[in-house]
C-alpha cells in the first residue's frame, strides 16, 4: 500500500496536461505489447503502454524508466542475473544501448516510460 503522500505524488504522475497525444499506437509482439507516444510541453516524450501476459525481450537506444502504473511484473536486466519483481507505483531504470526482459504473469500491466537525460 502507498503512503497518502506517496499516493498523491503517484497520481499526479499518471496525469499529464498541456500534451500532444500520438493516435498511432506502437504494437510489439503480436499486439500483445502496445502504447501510444506523448510529447509533454517541454518537448520530452514518454510512451504509454499496456503489456499482456507473456515474457518479452526490449532493446534501448535510450537510457529509460520504466514506471509500473498497474499490475506486476518480473524484469530482468541485460547482462544480469537477477530477476526483480515490480509493482504498481515503483519503477526501473534500463541503461542506454543495453536491454530488458519483462515478463507478466496472469494479468497485464501497464506503464509508463521516460527516456533518461544525462
Amino acid at each position: 500500500m502507498l503512503h497518502s503522500h506517496m499516493a498523491s505524488a503517484y497520481k499526479e504522475a499518471m496525469e499529464f496536461k498541456n500534451v500532444t497525444a500520438h493516435a498511432k499506437a506502437n504494437i510489439y509482439f503480436d499486439g500483445n505489447v502496445v502504447s501510444h507516444g506523448i510529447t509533454l510541453k517541454d518537448g520530452t516524450t514518454k510512451t504509454c503502454g499496456v503489456i499482456f501476459q507473456g515474457s518479452y525481450h526490449f532493446g534501448t537506444e535510450a537510457a529509460e524508466r520504466m514506471e509500473i502504473i498497474d499490475g506486476t511484473c518480473k524484469v530482468r536486466l541485460d547482462g544480469s542475473e537477477v530477476v526483480e519483481t515490480y509493482v504498481a507505483g515503483q519503477h526501473f531504470d534500463v541503461a542506454a544501448d543495453s536491454g530488458f526482459t519483462i515478463e507478466v504473469g496472469d494479468r497485464l500491466a501497464q506503464y509508463i516510460c521516460s527516456y533518461i537525460q544525462n
